[in-house]
């Protein structure tokens, strides 16, 4: 079942009563009658929900941007649905593992996944998933999005892109970079500079943002792309040093910091979203009231206010509009993962 065929579900048409033959019309009733029996009980439930606590898998660890983002929503998605929503960090194997357990969770809407654009890039870089992105979840709105940041440990002697070019390609293959896991929009932005302008460096993947930051500010590896909310707090004071942001707009965050295009690295682009899904066939009355719930949650100026602190900016969308987005980067990032030549087991 493709996104298209989950997300339009419930909206057929129906046929008219006109033009039955007798015989039909006879049983018609009858069947609506089983029909609407059958489905009372799911109705019922849907309109009770949320009748217990909801559990939010954040398929990364504490302190890195996805679950930074995920508990400035949460306690006022709280309030609007009336009903605890608990956080639980899986982390581990590029966002995977969490991301596994809710596409294997009962669709009852009391298991959500809050997650970034890695969703989408993963099936494009790993040959097998045990999950179809486009099959085993529905899309509830987006939440978030920012760019990705270029820090370096201050030590490092380079101040910008194009030294960084310069002395990358001075040692190939000797520098090394870290992002928060195989397949994150961290790895991608770091894989696109090399491929935009030829350099090699080796890639350091880690189980998310927070154990990241730390090699970097212990002088573990001298480079880091990673979100700026997992950044935000060392880049001000000092302790980390920022090249660069990965989107085509400055950051409202960091206005000084420049892009990678206006650092000289032409067509390049990668733009972090964070957003909700459920398994699929959750009943849509549920996926959609959780997507007003979001909607109303990101636009309270103190939600935006902290976002924005954090580097983000506020979207919210419906499911459909999500829906679009994923079925745009899936595309993206196959080309992507192609002309770079990324596939892991």
């Amino acid at each position: 079942m493709s996104i298209t065929m989950l997300c339009s579900r419930g909206s057929d048409s129906g046929s008219a009563f006109r033009g039955l033959n007798p015989w039909r019309r006879m049983f018609l009733p009858v069947a609506m009658a089983v029909g609407m029996v059958a489905a009372g009980p799911a109705a019922q439930a849907s309109s009770a929900w949320p009748e217990r606590p909801i559990r939010m898998v954040v398929p990364y660890p504490p302190g890195g941007g996805t679950d930074i983002i995920a508990r400035i929503i949460q306690e006022d998605l709280t309030k609007q649905l009336g009903q605890t929503v608990v956080i639980e960090n899986r982390g581990g194997a590029a966002g995977m593992i969490g991301t596994e357990a809710v596409a294997r969770a009962e669709p009852d809407g009391y298991t959500m996944l809050f997650t970034l654009s890695s969703h989408t890039i993963n099936p494009a870089i790993y040959k097998k998933l045990s999950f179809n992105t486009a099959k085993d979840f529905a899309p509830v709105s987006l939440v978030a999005s920012l760019p990705q940041i270029l820090v370096a440990n201050p030590e490092f002697a380079v101040n910008n892109v194009q030294e960084l070019i310069k002395e990358a390609k001075s040692r190939p293959g000797e520098l090394s970079y870290g992002s928060v896991g195989n397949g994150s929009p961290s790895h991608i932005a770091g894989e696109l500079l090399g491929l935009r302008t030829g350099v090699q460096m080796q890639h350091i993947p880690y189980r998310g943002g927070g154990p990241a930051v730390n090699d970097v500010l212990g002088n573990q590896i001298p480079l880091l792309w990673v979100s700026i909310p997992a950044a935000v707090g060392f880049v001000k004071t000092g302790r980390l040093k920022p090249l660069a942001v990965s989107t085509v707009r400055r950051s409202p965050l960091f206005p000084d910091v420049p892009t990678m295009q206006e650092s000289g690295v032409p067509d390049f682009e990668v733009d972090s979203w964070y957003a909700m899904f459920v398994p699929s066939n959750t009943p849509q009355p549920i996926i959609d009231k959780v997507a007003k719930a979001i909607s109303v949650v990101v636009s309270k100026p103190e939600i935006k206010d902290k976002l924005l602190g954090q580097g983000a900016e506020a979207v919210g969308s419906t499911p459909k509009e999500l829906e679009s987005v994923v079925n745009t980067e899936l595309s993206k990032w196959v080309a992507l993962a192609k002309d770079a030549n990324i596939k892991l087991d």
